[in-house]
């Protein structure tokens, strides 16, 4: 497929399956579309956030077969294959995962608009390290920034999701 871009030129396009939250979609994404954009603008999946646009914010982590990224510097052509994992397909409708539910537990949730990157960067590092000590998790988490300052209850609900004890 083709279209013309704002000054004449043709720009091909082709359509691709992607598999995110366990769902396939056939999607025609422009050639350099960013990942975050597939999801929020033709899937409608708002959960994934975008702030920076550069990838040194986080707000837009997703998986991608279990590993984090950023979805504003991932080109959707090059996840065809891959399992997408945003935060909507983390647990199953209606219910919460148990990240999510220690975000809550912990108040690791103010403004929320970093939330969704940062639970999702939790799960990935409790997946590789289930047991993480405190460098495990600064060094994990150093990708997402949390503008509210939350990062102590942030790892507090890392911790108490990997069965540590937490302190009150």
């Amino acid at each position: 497929m083709f279209r013309l871009d704002s000054v004449g030129v043709v720009v091909y396009f082709t359509t691709m399956r992607l598999l995110v939250n366990g769902r396939e979609y056939d999607v025609a994404p422009e050639p350099v579309e960013a990942l975050a954009d597939t999801l929020r603008d033709r899937l409608h999946l708002t959960g994934t956030k975008v702030s920076c646009g550069r990838g040194e914010c986080g707000s837009c982590t997703v998986l991608l077969d279990g590993r984090v990224v950023y979805s504003c510097l991932t080109i959707t052509n090059a996840c065809g294959g891959a399992a997408i994992t945003t935060i909507e397909g983390l647990a199953a409708p209606g219910e919460l995962h148990p990240m999510q539910r220690a975000f809550i537990d912990h108040d690791a949730v103010q403004c929320g608009f970093c939330t969704p990157g940062q639970v999702l960067a939790a799960v990935a590092l409790l997946s590789a390290t289930p047991v993480p000590d405190e460098s495990d998790i600064q060094r994990a988490m150093s990708g997402n920034l949390c503008r509210c300052g939350t990062y102590p209850r942030i790892a507090q609900a890392i911790r108490a999701v990997s069965g540590q004890a937490v302190a009150p």
